[in-house]
């Protein structure tokens, strides 16, 4: 694949892998200049096989906001771009030439400028874009709920994008304009039912540390809101507004899942709150 004139870092943090990071890894190869793993402390695998991708890996420990290992690994970029990826996602060979094609043309424009520095700080200036991403659920690509495209910030020219590293479903945070791909990111999010709930009991003991932090008063008008009025908007946007009864069966247990995130997250709030007090 021709890219020259292209210097693309690949940004990726980790921790316990090893079933999806031979397939990410693989799918950048050939158009990464530069590998940068942040792991959180793997006990399986993981390093190894980045290792075999002659990646730079950097050890670390596991923060709750995993989005802090991720910022470490932009941080540690080297390239003018960075394409910025989950371990559970997989590159397409069709959106591999658009991000080449749409480097090239960039920095061919910037070259043209008689102060290139001037153009990539002008607040007009493209340093980012955004990527659709499709989603897979028990066996499926979802193609409704919200889920597709699911729009993500993953490629960022260097020095001018960050994660804030406050929420587990923040995007990054670009200075200058954003523009939009048109090929999708693979992300094999769910697989299975305890690749879910494994996932799904990290954010929402996020979010009930958020509301700790935040002083959430406990009583009947909070126990509604998170047990009745939260799930309930988050079940009908993602089913009927966002057209998840496209999805089936699929469809309808990923809206009523993403529901039950609210009680979940609150009760485990209310154990907190009874441990803190």
């Amino acid at each position: 694949m021709d890219k020259k004139k292209i210097n693309l870092s690949v940004a990726i943090a980790v921790r316990n892998e090893e079933g999806n990071i031979s397939s990410c890894l693989s799918s950048v190869a050939n158009i990464a200049d530069e590998i940068i793993v942040v792991d959180g402390g793997s006990t399986d695998g993981t390093i190894e096989l980045a290792n075999k991708f002659k990646g730079k890996v950097i050890k670390t420990d596991n923060p709750p906001i995993f989005h802090i290992n991720k910022q470490k690994a932009l941080i540690a970029c080297k390239g003018d771009w960075i394409l910025q990826l989950d371990a559970d996602e997989v590159v397409t060979e069709a959106l591999k030439k658009e991000i080449i094609e749409k480097l090239r043309i960039t920095n061919y424009e910037l070259r043209k400028q008689n102060n290139p520095q001037s153009v990539i700080r002008n607040p007009q200036s493209i340093n980012g874009y955004y990527i659709p991403r499709k989603n897979f659920f028990l066996g499926k690509w979802l193609r409704k709920g919200g889920q597709y495209p699911d729009y993500v910030v993953r490629l960022i020219r260097n020095g001018h994008a960050h994660f804030p590293c406050k929420s587990v479903h923040e995007q990054i945070r670009v200075s200058g304009s954003v523009g939009y791909l048109h090929n999708s990111l693979m992300h094999y999010s769910y697989k299975t039912l305890s690749e879910y709930w494994d996932k799904a009991d990290t954010y929402t003991t996020l979010t009930a540390k958020e509301l700790l932090e935040k002083g959430v008063k406990r009583g009947v008008g909070s126990w509604t809101l998170y047990h009745i009025i939260k799930p309930t908007q988050t079940f009908l946007t993602i089913f009927i507004r966002h057209k998840g009864y496209v999805d089936g069966w699929r469809g309808f247990l990923f809206a009523y899942y993403s529901a039950l995130h609210y009680p979940i997250a609150y009760q485990k709030y209310m154990n907190l709150s009874r441990i803190s007090s």
